[in-house]
């Protein structure tokens, strides 16, 4: 086994008196999808916004494909490979699906964002676009705005518009919340044909999609990671099941 993609070594971030992460180290191997558990409260979305570069932790190390990556901001990161699904970017609701992704790989690819009518003369930023979508689950609705796509259709949108970028490591902030049956549906099928595509890790709530997809599965409780290891593993642990499943002692 080779270096990992993503290693975090005794990260911390106080918000005042509030640990949101206490010591926490966390390692992902390249392939592997990573899924984080935990209570509301547990700093599941201020580690995602730490290795994303939108938070500085307090204290500890965030590495990344063998580099320290810890005092980069957002855009370096994103430009060694780590993407964010949701926080990217905002999408343009007047454009179309097709229009959104093309910027994204038209940024991808460092040009300038000149006028949008360039994106839509450009065939090779049309086609990998396409190409994107398709692996989205959009390809039908490719020249529909984003602004007129269900809500679980632009979740899959916005993972578009971070596939695009063609990431290392793409993390995941509960993609699944609000969705009604068949909007989740969809998006598991997506996350399911994403695995070994990609590094993931995801933070979810959905303990089927958890359980059903994830390589193997982090429990933060209070900002501390009190266990780790395969779907089996973590049904298994009675400190997770006390802590966290409520299968524990009352």
């Amino acid at each position: 086994m080779g270096e990992p993609i993503l290693e975090t070594r005794g990260l911390v971030k106080r918000f005042g008196g509030v640990l949101a992460t206490d010591d926490l180290s966390v390692t992902l191997e390249e392939g592997e999808f990573r899924a984080v558990i935990g209570p509301n409260g547990a700093g599941k979305t201020t580690l995602i916004a730490q290795l994303m570069g939108e938070l500085a932790p307090s204290a500890g190390i965030i590495r990344f494909a063998g580099e320290n990556v810890t005092r980069l901001g957002p855009p370096g990161r994103a430009r060694r490979g780590m993407a964010r699904s949701f926080q990217i970017t905002s999408l343009c609701p007047s454009f179309t699906a097709l229009d959104n992704v093309a910027l994204a790989v038209q940024a991808r690819d460092g040009h300038s964002f000149r006028f949008w009518r360039d994106v839509r003369s450009d065939g090779r930023l049309q086609a990998r676009a396409s190409e994107v979508l398709a692996q989205a689950g959009l390809a039908r609705r490719a020249h529909d705005t984003a602004a007129s796509l269900a809500h679980g259709e632009q979740r899959q949108l916005e993972i578009a518009v971070a596939l695009a970028g063609r990431p290392r490591l793409l993390l995941l902030d509960e993609p699944m919340a609000g969705m009604g049956r068949e909007d989740g549906r969809q998006m598991v099928e997506l996350l399911r044909a994403l695995k070994g595509r990609s590094t993931i890790l995801l933070v979810e709530h959905d303990m089927d999609v958890v359980f059903g997809l994830a390589d193997r599965i982090s429990v933060l409780v209070y900002g501390r990671c009190i266990a780790t290891g395969t779907p089996a593993e973590i049904r298994a642990s009675e400190e997770v099941r006390k802590a966290y499943l409520g299968e524990g002692d009352a």
